[in-house]
């Protein structure tokens, strides 16, 4: 299949799953897909690993060879000057050299260069997942911008008719100004909330569609992201197998560097033609002396050594870091989970049946209107604290699940 083939039926598919979600509510899954498809950063690790890997077909090929053509023995002075017929020295010649590179070396060479070519591709595999990462947390702050927002304005609306009904009974002689005036300030502070919020659902879709490229109306719930174990998360963390990969090309780049006591040969055959004279051919071969291998080539063997330590240090580190990831995200969203428990039982609930007890009693005539809406609004901010502590949790599971490059590509 050619690759315009592929990349139209990459662009077609792209617009028909945009075209879908423009009229449906967009998913998770979805915005994730939406956002690999067209991150340019993904294209330009691609491309980058293209272009290594093109450069690892060359590596292993023999160098060219060269072509020798040229005059020996042309006078200079005397009557003959510049002649080529009248010196029987004089010799038109044309040539072929040849480095002859040994095979162990040349295997080196293009197992040094697949290693970077693996690295590339890996790359292009840590800007997806990152790519996948950024949007499943952008999609979460904009989905509970709009939970929240939703909140704002059931409470907003609640106050309008509270005050309404205040201003009711106030020309009905049956309530005071103290209280329409209060409903009046609950008015206006619940409708800056809900401007806040608006405010913040805004800039989080524009996040949004910065990564998927479309303005999404409605974002489906996202479904609950698993935790995977420890040893997956670490093999799997973008910095751990990109170092991985960095240790891989600093150990064949070390390969190479010991066969470089090995010279490579160059051969050369040429032909020479003379004026009245026999035809000469000439052969030969250049051999680099290594007269002084530990001043040079132990130095540069040392050398990549010494990156190898290095790529392995940046290794044990990376992996270091992301185990103690692990840990920090898996007890976060640990303590989460009971905070939410615990929040829902202790606060939210009791705030809901404050709100049935203060409603109750207001039909009653025994509470004003704006202690029916202060219970009210303690309500919403319950829900709105639960929300946000929701919210994080949903944050620190995307990290979990989505982060390593291996579990989130099976998304």
């Amino acid at each position: 299949m050619t690759t315009p083939f592929l990349r139209a039926a990459a662009l077609a598919g792209a617009w028909l799953t945009a075209t879908w979600a423009a009229a449906a509510p967009l998913t998770l899954d979805q915005a994730i897909d939406l956002a690999v498809q067209r991150s340019p950063m993904a294209r330009a690790a691609r491309a980058g690993a293209q272009s290594a890997a093109e450069m690892a077909r060359s590596s292993g090929q023999l160098p060219d060879p060269m072509l020798a053509v040229g005059v020996d023995n042309l006078p200079v002075t005397g009557a003959d000057r510049f002649s080529t017929t009248a010196e029987g020295m004089t010799m038109k010649r044309i040539g072929i050299a040849q480095e002859w590179v040994p095979q162990d070396k040349r295997a080196a060479r293009e197992a040094a260069a697949n290693a970077l070519a693996e690295r590339e591709s890996v790359m292009e595999q840590v800007a997806a997942a990152d790519t996948r990462l950024q949007t499943a947390l952008a999609y979460l702050d904009a989905y509970f911008a709009g939970q929240a927002l939703q909140l704002t304005e059931h409470n907003e609306q609640h106050a309008r008719e509270e005050l309404a009904a205040g201003q009711a009974r106030l020309k009905a002689a049956a309530g005071n100004s103290a209280d329409v005036l209060a409903l009046v300030g609950s008015l206006g502070m619940a409708e800056d909330e809900s401007e806040e919020l608006r405010q913040q659902r805004g800039a989080a879709e524009a996040a949004l569609q910065r990564w998927v490229g479309l303005a999404a109306p409605e974002l489906s719930a996202p479904p609950p992201l698993a935790a995977p174990p420890q040893i997956p998360f670490v093999a799997a963390h973008p910095a751990v197998v990109a170092k991985q990969k960095d240790l891989e090309v600093a150990r064949q780049d070390l390969a190479v560097a010991r066969l470089n006591r090995q010279p490579s040969w160059t051969w050369e055959v040429s032909y020479g033609q003379r004026t009245g004279y026999p035809d000469m051919v000439s052969f030969g071969v250049s051999i680099p002396l290594t007269v002084a291998p530990a001043a040079r080539q132990d130095r540069e063997t040392a050398a990549k050594q010494a990156l190898v330590d290095k790529a392995q240090a940046e290794l044990d580190d990376a992996e270091g870091a992301a185990t103690g990831e692990y840990a920090a995200l898996v007890n976060d969203a640990a303590r989460l989970q009971a905070r939410i428990e615990r929040y829902r039982a202790t606060v939210l609930v009791p705030a809901q049946q404050r709100s049935v007890v203060a409603l109750a009693a207001y039909r009653g005539n025994q509470m004003s209107l704006v202690a029916l809406f202060e219970a009210r609004h303690a309500e919403v901010q319950a829900q709105r604290k639960l929300l946000a502590l929701e919210r994080d949790l949903a944050r620190t599971q995307a990290q979990l699940s989505l982060k390593p490059i291996a579990l989130g590509a099976a998304r």
